[in-house]
Parts: structure tokens; sequence; C-alpha cells
């Protein structure tokens, strides 16, 4: 990757809080990936993901698990971090750890994320193994909402409250949009709801922060969206500011091609799209510590696999030279 390369997407991100790498991976390496996702996958003992989607992993409408910090695994990485180590460098130290490798396989009938954060202080990337359609519930990005020093002074001192705003309005639709979906799979059937799934998604006492969980959502136990966010005074200021969120904030939806990578900042907003298509989402995704993580806040948002709890790794391991998991060819020069 040439300097002029890097400076660019570095630009990128701290501009716009993520940033699409292009040709990253060779399409063999990308299948090396596609491997690593389907062995995990196909695991009967795999390690589900607990902080998002609980009830779509266990109705089998995603397939959120953490990948084993095997050799193979560790070396897809390691391609990864030396590829791109002039541009994660510049955010993480060499002692910051690799909070988790996790696969994001999504199925047709998933529900559609709500707009949140991940905890502060980490550097995520997504890797696409295969080139992803937009109705395959490409991950939506809000650009420019992440939270770099100095954010909050934009828009008179009001930059994260009208930011809260417009996650708030968003999520209302989201809310609609997912619940809509879920009367219409029912209805139709097709694709077909499993025995209580409906009920599990709409009335469940589950925790689960991104289903359109009414009886949650009422008794206000769903941390993203939760009925006191909608109280007089909020329903106030979103409908005097509607014209200023709408032209201050918008939603990119991605749709990376196969090799591609996406690095973003875990305080960027951002949400997983629900697959409206018949073929799998299959990303496969890590990340690293930007800064010291609480291991509170680790197991708010990030699921790592126990053989990497056993045996952790940092950014500094993780540039160390390894066997590429494939013959590495030359990849094509990174383009935004």
């Amino acid at each position: 990757m040439s300097e002029e390369c890097a400076d660019t997407i570095r630009e990128c991100l701290d501009r716009s809080g993520f940033v699409i790498v292009d040709g990253l991976l060779t399409r063999r390496e990308a299948d090396a990936g596609q491997g690593l996702i389907d062995q995990t996958v196909n695991d009967p003992k795999r390690h589900m993901s607990q902080f998002a989607s609980e009830t779509d992993n266990r109705y089998r409408r995603r397939n959120f698990c953490s990948l084993p910090s095997t050799p193979e695994s560790l070396r897809f990485v390691s391609t990864l971090c030396r590829r791109l180590e002039p541009v994660i460098s510049e955010y993480c130290g060499r002692s910051r750890p690799l909070l988790e490798i996790t696969t994001l396989t999504s199925h047709q009938g998933s529900s559609h994320q709500y707009i949140h954060r991940d905890p502060d202080c980490v550097l995520s990337m997504l890797v696409a193994v295969d080139d992803i359609a937009p109705e395959q519930g490409g991950t939506l990005f809000v650009p420019g909402t992440h939270k770099y020093g100095g954010a909050n002074i934009r828009m008179d001192g009001r930059a994260f409250e009208f930011m809260e705003l417009y996650r708030i309005a968003c999520n209302f639709r989201i809310l609609a949009y997912n619940l809509k979906a879920l009367l219409r799979m029912r209805r139709c059937g097709h694709p077909n709801l499993e025995p209580g799934e409906f009920r599990d998604r709409v009335f469940s006492r589950q925790q689960d922060d991104h289903q359109p969980n009414l009886l949650r959502f009422v008794t206000g136990k769903t941390y993203q969206f939760r009925v006191g966010m909608l109280g007089p005074r909020n329903l106030w200021k979103l409908f005097r500011y509607r014209k200023l969120l709408s032209e201050s904030f918008r939603m990119v939806r991605t749709a990376p091609r196969k090799g591609s990578v996406i690095l973003f900042r875990s305080d960027l907003m951002h949400a997983g799209g629900d697959n409206r298509s018949e073929r799998p989402r299959n990303l496969l995704s890590l990340s690293i510590g930007r800064d010291v993580v609480n291991p509170d806040q680790w197991d708010l948002s990030y699921s790592p696999d126990p053989t990497l709890r056993a045996n952790p790794q940092t950014y500094g391991d993780l540039l160390k030279e390894m066997d590429s998991p494939v013959p590495v060819g030359s990849a094509r020069e990174a383009n935004r």
C-alpha cells in the first residue's frame, strides 16, 4: 500500500468514521475467509455471540458466532492487519488487544438492527468474503457521527444531542419496518416463521436489543430503543428540528465487493440490515482496541471465543510474520 493511498484511507476514516478499502484481498484469499466461516458455522459446538441478535441466532436467521483462534484464523487476520498496517497503526498501539473474530452471516427473514454505537475506543473491520448486494443486508453507517475530539462543538455545541435525536427517529422507523416485515411473513408464509418465532420476536421477555419486541419496548427494557425515548420533550424536538436533522445526517448502506474490507470506528452510528434475499450474507469481522477497554464494556458488545480468552492476542502479535492461509497473490492497490 502506497503512503498516498494510506493517507487517503486515514483521511476518510477520520472524516466519516468508516472507509471501504476495495480489493484488499484476492478472490482466493476471500475464499479462504469463507472457508473459515463455513467451518465455524457448521460446528455444533460453536460459540454463539451474546451481545446482539440472540433471537435471530436461535431461529437461524443469523449466525453471529465467534471464530476460534486457530492458527488458520490468526493467519488470516494477520494477513489483513499486515496489509493495512499503515492505517491501523495510526489508531492502535501494538499492545492493544484483539477483542474478537466473528462470523456475521445473515439469512432471509433476519431483523433489521437498530442504529447503535459499539463501546468506544475500538477499531473494527468487516471483510466481504463474497459480493454483497444491498438486499442482502449490507451494513448501514451514519457518516460523521463518531466521537472524535471536539466533535460536540459542532452545531453550536449540540452535535451529540442532534445525533441522538436522529438515531431515535431512525429507530422508530426501523421498529415499524420490522413489525411490518414480521406480519407479512406471518400472513404470506414466506419465509416461513418457525413455531414460537413470532411471539419471541415481538412479545418475549428475553433480552434482545435488536428485535421489534413490543413488550420490552413498552416496559423500557430494550437498551437501544424504548418508549421512554419518545417522551413529549424528544417528540417536540424531533418535530422542531426535523429539517436540520435530515440535512445534517444521512444513512449510507454499504454493498462491498468480494475481497473488500470496511474499516470503521466503534463509536460510529451503524446497524446491520435485514436480509431480503434468498442468498446468505457472509461477512467476517474483527475488532482491535484503540485504547484501554474496560472488560465490563468489552462483554457488552464483543463475544470472544473461549480459545481467544485462553490465548489472548495483541495487534503486535498479529503483525508478526506468519504464513498466509493461502498463497498470497499481489492484491490490487487499495482504493477508497
